[in-house]
């Protein structure tokens, strides 16, 4: 899959500070780019979105990068890694991208349109927690490996983006926030 210049530089920068911060494990980084970048791809939106947990940048940097019309905010609470992303949004440049070094309780409710997140928490808590943040009809992407859609009372199923990496199945899930 083909990265934006901005992936690229996020790519270049994880390389070099991967390790000095624990931010991946071991092995090639490719996999994580690609699994964001396919998760991100068929998202139709507008507004502020919020990749809660957001670590490394995965999905965040690349639903920025891929989507320039909407305001992401990265959520992250540990400092060393929102330190990080602050260096890969400054030199990507990516205008539409804020790093939020706090924790993602704190936020306020109904605050987004849109919440994704990658192995934040168990998949039912961070849907709860999107819940939380949606605004109505604010759509929720959860990135999961597992073969399991979790349910939660006003949060309706309406799309899943099927997909391989390195052989092991992928899918992103998209919810909306319904009455």
């Amino acid at each position: 899959m083909q990265l934006t210049p901005a992936e690229q530089t996020h790519q270049r920068l994880l390389e070099k500070w991967r390790k000095a911060m624990d931010l991946v494990g071991p092995g090639s980084t490719e996999p994580h780019f690609e699994d964001a970048a396919i998760a991100v791809n068929w998202i139709e939106s507008e507004g502020l979105w919020l990749d809660l947990g957001s670590g490394a940048g995965f999905p965040g940097i690349a639903l920025a990068a891929r989507h320039p019309h909407l305001q992401v905010h990265l959520v992250e609470s540990r400092q060393k890694r929102a330190l990080f992303l602050k260096q890969v949004v400054q030199a990507a440049p990516l205008e539409n991208a804020t790093i939020l070094h706090q924790r993602s309780e704190h936020l306020e409710a109904g605050l987004a349109m849109g919440v994704i997140s990658r192995a934040y928490r168990p998949p039912k808590d961070a849907l709860t927690e999107a819940k939380n943040l949606l605004q109505t009809s604010g759509i929720a992407v959860l990135l999961l490996a597992k073969h399991e859609e979790p349910t939660l009372e006003g949060m309706e199923l309406f799309h899943v983006e099927r997909y391989q990496i390195e052989g092991k199945d992928r899918r992103a899930v998209g919810y909306r926030k319904v009455d």
